[in-house]
């Protein structure tokens, strides 16, 4: 088992600058000298503006502006609404031309959603709403404010600062990192040569919000100036102790500068305050001050614009959504030095090479590059890797980038991840020492980027099947639950059939027995009638014919009422029979019924045959008297 050193054996190393190191790490160079020689300058004011409304690891903000809208310098253009959210604000007073797809600050340029702003040349601020005393207000507002101005890590990573502020776990020591150790890079040490005391000022506050035990500022032994105006700066704070840290790369990654400071390693899956540490960039603190003592939410940031590419070569306050092409005339770029036009946002270890000069500057964007073909070459074709293993002596993170290589290249993303590929910090060290010009870093991002949507759809597929889920079995609970009732119910109508069934049933039998035997008797009686009328002389069938007509006349109509009579008594025998027997069960109250309607219909079409027939023969007889007459 590893162990790290305490707190006293940390303090005391440090102050006697006796650090530790980091495995593996590259001394590239520096090549700072081209733009750090000179104070840093204010871009003038841009036309038009492309403000991403996402700049940030987290989720977009809600957009709070419509097309056709005047803004001011400082609205904010977008609403937090989730927790890793934070606001962007107008760089600039002017009008919201647009809310479209713009292309994007990323390796890819895939456009993403951006707020496209005209300048009205006016510049007007917002009403500012500075802290009177930051020491007199409350943790919980502070950090309010820090996510209300859309502050975010600015050293790369961008981070939202209020979640990583918002800490409740003991702090030992609040790192300030003033490393920029990346070639070319020279933005955070201009602002820590020409800014210090802000800087000094945010890491008061962040001081007053987390309460550390000790505040150690690191900067890079190759930044003598910066070293030597924040030592000035924090010379009244006793807890505050400037350190000089060796320059290698990357020694001003997160992990690696907790290890040298504090031979502490941050768990792969875990962040620096589960070894006590807190960390921030001096561009974050400078940033801080501004949102809390000025007011001021973040709108502009140092970019620096370097390569031999530049005629004038320098370091500028750019304001968030200037269009990179800005800068490089800002820059004096000269064509000539290329023979095909290459721009970096970044450095030449972790930049990527821009798809359109309408790229705008977001919070990470830290530096422009633009090397001559003399001094930055491109890459040659990709050759096959010798296994010489120099990339896994480079590697500061102490992983095998060849195996990584391997896995990636061959989507093996399960193989890549057991071999810890997410701990990658992407810092280039490896692609850097590889004698085949391997992009090796291209090849872990993209399986990065496939292992996070194979994630994303698998989510997506497990909320679907949840869903889906949870209807089954509401359904099959539904469908139990109308079961069940059905069988209660049917065990009340056996139990009460059980009880007073018998008297139902004979009332039921009763009264078809009943219309059963009416039928019977008309029948009976028409087959009397047409004997006697067969058997009669002809001189007698007159007053017979009469007299049977009218008997059966009346007879017929009797029948037919006494029919439609027993008929009727048959059914409020069944309808009462019904309403008494609600035990019976739906299948005999079913069959019943039927019987007793089908009885009844037949009593009563025998009724009208009998009562035509009357009529009929008293008909034919009224017809003969009148002929004999």
């Amino acid at each position: 088992m590893t162990v790290f050193a305490d707190y006293d054996e940390i303090i005391e190393r440090i102050s006697v600058n006796q650090l530790w190191d980091f495995p593996g790490g590259v001394h590239p160079p520096q090549q700072k000298a081209l733009s750090n020689q000179s104070n840093i300058e204010t871009l003038p004011l841009d036309k038009t503006f492309y403000v991403p409304i996402k700049q940030h690891i987290g989720v977009d903000g809600r957009i709070i502006v419509s097309e056709g809208d005047s803004v001011l310098k400082g609205q904010a253009l977008t609403a937090s609404e989730a927790p890793f959210s934070v606001p962007v604000h107008a760089p600039t007073s002017g009008t919201v031309r647009k809310v479209t797809e713009h292309v994007s600050a990323h390796p890819s340029g895939i456009p993403e959603l951006s707020i496209i702003i005209d300048a009205d040349g006016q510049d007007t601020w917002i009403p500012l709403k500075p802290v009177a005393d930051y020491a007199k207000t409350g943790k919980s507002e502070l950090i309010e404010r820090i996510c209300d101005a859309g502050i975010s890590g600015m050293g790369g990573a961008g981070f939202p600062t209020h979640i990583k502020s918002n800490n409740t776990k003991p702090l030992e020591f609040l790192i300030i990192n003033g490393i920029e150790c990346e070639p070319y890079i020279s933005s955070d040490d201009r602002l820590m040569r020409e800014h210090a005391w802000q800087i000094r000022q945010g890491i008061d506050i962040l001081v007053h919000i987390l309460q550390p035990r000790q505040v150690i500022i690191a900067v890079e032994d190759n930044k003598p100036e910066a070293l030597e105006t924040m030592s000035i700066a924090c010379q009244q704070k006793t807890n505050y102790q400037v350190v000089s840290v060796p320059t290698k790369y990357p020694a001003g990654g997160e992990k690696q500068l907790v290890q040298v400071l504090t031979s502490r390693e941050v768990p792969s899956d875990g962040l620096p305050i589960d070894v006590g540490c807190i960390m921030y960039n001096v561009g974050t603190c400078y940033a801080i001050a501004d949102a809390i003592v000025e007011g001021k939410p973040l709108i502009e940031r140092v970019v620096t614009l370097t390569g031999k590419s530049f005629k004038s070569p320098k370091n500028v306050w750019a304001r968030l959504g200037t269009p990179i092409q800005t800068l490089l005339k800002h820059g004096d770029y000269d064509e000539s030095t290329q023979s095909s036009p290459r721009f970096i946002m970044g450095g030449p270890m972790m930049g990527f090479t821009v798809t359109s000069l309408l790229t705008p500057i977001v919070k990470i964007s830290n530096c422009i590059l633009v090397p001559a073909d003399n001094e930055l070459p491109h890459p040659d074709d990709e050759r096959a890797c010798i296994r010489c293993s120099a990339c896994s002596d480079a590697c500061p993170a102490s992983l095998l980038p060849q195996q990584l290589f391997w896995y990636s290249k061959s989507k093996e993303l399960e193989k890549a991840e057991e071999y810890n590929l997410f701990d990658c910090i992407e810092c280039g060290a490896c692609a850097y020492v590889c004698p085949s010009e391997i992009p090796l870093v291209h090849y872990y991002r993209q399986a990065k980027a496939d292992i996070r949507n194979q994630r994303e759809e698998k989510e997506k597929s497990d909320k679907a099947k949840i869903r889906f889920e949870a209807r089954k079995a509401r359904l099959q609970k539904e469908k139990e639950e109308r079961e069940e009732k059905h069988r209660i119910a049917a065990e009340a109508r056996k139990a009460s059939l059980n009880k007073d069934g018998g008297a139902a049933k004979d009332k039921i039998a009763a009264a078809l027995a009943r219309a059963k035997a009416k039928k019977e008797a008309l029948a009976k009686k028409q087959t009397q009638d047409d004997t006697l009328g067969a058997t009669t002389p002809e001189s007698d069938k007159t007053e017979v014919v009469s007299k049977d007509e009218v008997s059966a006349e009346s007879a017929s109509s009797q029948t037919a009422v006494s029919t439609a009579n027993e008929t009727e008594q048959a059914e409020q025998v069944l309808s009462s029979t019904a309403n008494e027997s609600s035990d019976i069960t739906a299948e005999e109250d079913a069959e019943e019924s039927a019987k007793a309607k089908a009885a009844a219909k037949k009593k009563r079409v025998a009724a009208a045959v009998a009562k035509a027939k009357a009529k009929k023969l008293a008909a034919k007889q009224i017809k003969k008297e009148n002929n004999e007459s």
